[in-house]
């Protein structure tokens, strides 16, 4: 099926603020998630304790990035834009994480559309990113707390 350039701008931007709304959604979760293990593992050594929350951060959000990617992957099965899953998938994959080899080239049909998938990436990526910082410089922060504070550290 052939988009306009307008239904490719309205079609992509309402897949982009899916993608979003359930990135954002298992980032949410993840922080709830990482605030429960947190207390069952404050007595693990720091090295320990960023391991494992780490892990399990990045476990949700490979998660979160593999439904996006699967979302992009269907939609160009939907729309006759490539004949099977592995092609679908591949070019998913390499316009999400905007390596785009250019093996795969798409048509004006959807071009546009397209280059939603890799807004989608860079945005998703980019609150990933953040997150983990975000994880890390709190487990960081809180160590050093506790180290300062001695025998009247909090628990």
């Amino acid at each position: 099926a052939t988009m306009t350039v307008f239904q490719q701008i309205l079609w992509g931007s309402a897949v982009l603020g899916i993608c979003l709304i359930i990135h954002v959604s298992c980032l949410a979760l993840c922080a709830r998630v990482l605030e429960t293990v947190s207390h069952r593992i404050r007595h693990r050594t720091l090295a320990v304790r960023i391991t494992l929350m780490l892990m399990l951060a990045l476990g949700i959000l490979i998660f979160a990035l593999t439904i996006e990617v699967w979302i992009w992957s269907t939609l160009w099965i939907i729309y006759g834009i490539f004949p099977d899953w592995n092609e679908s998938v591949y070019f998913s994959l390499v316009t999400f994480t905007a390596l785009g080899y250019g093996d795969l080239v798409l048509g004006p049909e959807a071009r546009i559309f397209a280059t939603f998938a890799a807004v989608t990436g860079l945005l998703s990526f980019g609150l990933s990113t953040a997150f983990l910082v975000a994880i890390t410089n709190r487990l960081l922060v809180a160590d050093r707390d506790d180290h300062h504070q001695g025998p009247h550290r909090r628990l």
